[in-house]
């Protein structure tokens, strides 16, 4: 039978995509055929998968520690988050519905079949699955038709690992409480925890790891000291991009959007030795040095429109562009660059128009049909050909498409101004592209030094070596047996 563990979390970013990606490295280096299982995620920082569907970004990474190309069996219920109170549900890499929170507990049952489905491909397919939770099972108010972690958990039959957040504090209480409040039928699953990044000498913790054996009845699996290096690894969440401190190079500033979306191309240039990124939060004004400024993409183009404007910053827009500036608008962002947004159908949210920022002329009109695709792609300024994907509603035209950002298959894409310091694409990833970065930053005179691939790689090989000599990896692998 196929082996199977899940990790759990006493909460929310407590490191469990992080430690499943070194584990899933490990198992592939012990010589195992491993495959990362996420059944319910929720972030609209989604990778689009060979398959044509989309999943979570830390389950693409996952993959990637496994040697795999992302599947959507790797994560088949997918929330999109579209307003305070709505997401978007994509099921197996499609879209299924939008729901409220309150509707989203009725489609449960559904989803379960679904997501039991999945997993049951991955287990016929591979030695060991390693699946990642949500949240934490410490919710036992929303325990009824759970699919994200002990509903799952019961279901699939699967053997739970507790990880604890040393670094939040607190640690001893989130292990043992999550064993106070959780059913016994639950906690029967649990065969042990793990304590994550730690700071300092990890001895120091011994007789609080010794006081949580004691309390629990659970093993330990061995507390992980902090991973300096995990700021290498595409984020999840924007407010995850390490942005080293620098005072000189190229400024670039992204705006930090409220519904921002597959923002993956700001890791590659946070990195970049002459590069200074700036993920700019809502209150903060365009900096005046600022050279680019990237409007990023949006799960809600015309919500986050008229939040770009609440911020000031369609002002700052025009000055930065008086002042020689450059704008950079991908996917959402292109579309707001336009001369109008339209959603006839309330696609997005209430059937509407609104002026865009006037600054590209192209009209966008929103369409049912939601393209999901991996491209290659040729820079129109440059001639560099590069990958890159697609992942968006919409059809964006005008004037300035005759001056395309790219070429696909000979057919233009996106556009450029006139005066060539304002251009939108609908392609994501490009930054990812050694080549296409390499050419992009030499516009500005900028030497692109970074391999952004091999970066990833090697942190993968240093994050399964950082886990190996902390935790107790052999009797973790036999919890699955």
């Amino acid at each position: 039978m196929t082996r199977a563990v899940m990790i759990q979390g006493t909460g929310s970013n407590v490191g469990k995509s992080m430690l499943v990606a070194g584990l899933c490295r490990i198992a592939r280096q012990r010589g195992l055929s491993v495959a990362p299982f996420k059944p319910q995620n929720m972030s609209n920082n989604a990778a689009v998968t060979e398959d044509g569907g989309e999943i979570g970004r830390a389950q693409a990474l996952q993959a990637l520690a496994c040697g795999l190309a992302p599947h959507t069996d790797m994560n088949p219920v997918l929330l999109k988050p579209e307003s305070e109170t709505g997401s978007q549900v994509v099921v197996q890499g499609k879209r299924l519905t939008t729901v409220r929170a309150r509707e989203y507990a009725r489609l449960k049952p559904q989803l379960l079949v679904s997501v039991l489905e999945s997993f049951e491909r991955l287990k016929a397919r591979h030695d060991l699955v390693i699946v990642e939770g949500a949240g934490s099972p410490a919710e036992v108010n929303l325990r009824a038709g759970d699919i994200a972690n002990m509903g799952f958990a019961q279901a699939a039959q699967v053997p739970v690992v507790l990880c604890g957040d040393i670094d939040r504090g607190g640690v001893i209480a989130q292990i043992v409480g999550t064993k106070a409040v959780i059913s016994p039928e639950d906690a029967a699953l649990v065969r042990g925890f793990m304590v994550n990044k730690f700071r300092g000498d990890p001895r120091l913790f011994d007789e609080g790891y010794r006081m949580i054996e004691e309390h629990t009845g659970w093993r330990g699996f061995g507390v992980v000291p902090w991973f300096a290096e995990a700021g290498r690894l595409p984020a999840e969440d924007a407010l995850d991009i390490t942005t080293p401190v620098r005072s000189e190079g190229l400024h670039v500033v992204c705006l930090r959007l409220s519904r921002i979306a597959n923002f993956d191309d700001m890791d590659p240039l946070a990195q970049e030795p002459e590069v200074r990124l700036t993920m700019l939060p809502p209150g903060a004004a365009i900096p005046g040095d600022a050279d680019v400024v990237i409007i990023p993409g949006s799960k809600s183009t015309r919500g986050d429109l008229a939040f770009l404007r609440a911020q000031g910053w369609d002002v700052d827009l025009a000055a930065h562009l008086r002042r020689g500036g450059h704008v950079l608008g991908i996917c959402g962002g292109y579309q707001m660059l336009g001369k109008t947004v339209a959603d006839p159908e309330g696609i997005e949210g209430p059937a509407g128009i609104d002026a865009g920022l006037g600054l590209l002329d192209v009209a966008t009109v929103m369409t049912g049909d939601k393209r999901l695709t991996q491209v290659s792609a040729g820079h129109a300024a440059s001639g560099t050909a590069f990958s890159g994907y697609e992942i968006h509603i919409g059809r964006s035209e005008g004037a300035d498409c005759i001056r395309p950002f790219a070429l696909i298959e000979g057919a233009p894409e996106g556009a450029t101004s006139a005066n060539g310091r304002v251009s939108g694409s609908y392609l994501h990833g490009m930054f990812r592209d050694d080549g296409f970065r390499r050419a992009w930053l030499a516009q500005f005179g900028v030497a692109q030094s970074l391999s952004y691939d091999t970066t990833v790689e090697d942190t993968l090989d240093a994050l399964a070596a950082h886990l190996e000599g902390v935790m107790d990896i052999d009797a973790l692998l036999k919890v699955t047996l």
